[in-house]
């Protein structure tokens, strides 16, 4: 499982909130919280059906091939539907990644 799979089903299930929470219960923007609340941001503004390919994906792990079968839709269509996503989290994780370092620079 890659570091994208992960974070998308620590999300997804809850896991995620669960930690940070742990982690700092604070309004503190620790790296954690970061991609919590930009994950959130990120799945909130997703519609159902995109959600639901995600969830597909990442969760049932299903292949592109099982998906496009299911929708009777093609495997670029779910890839059109599934990578932006994808590479908004790619993103998340690579800032907080950065803002961690950077506060251990500070240190």
């Amino acid at each position: 499982m890659n570091e994208v799979e992960f974070n998308i089903r620590l999300y997804l299930t809850g896991v995620m909130k669960s930690w940070t929470d742990r982690i700092n219960n604070t309004d503190e923007l620790t790296p954690q919280r970061f991609i919590l609340n930009a994950m959130t941001e990120l799945f909130e503004s997703l519609s159902d059906d995109d959600l639901e390919l995600i969830r597909l994906r990442y969760m049932e792990r299903m292949t592109l091939s099982e998906v496009s079968s299911r929708y009777s839709i093609t495997e670029r269509t779910v890839r059109n539907h599934t990578n932006p996503t994808v590479k908004q989290v790619k993103e998340i994780i690579k800032k907080a990644t950065e803002q961690a370092q950077h506060a251990h620079e500070d240190d």
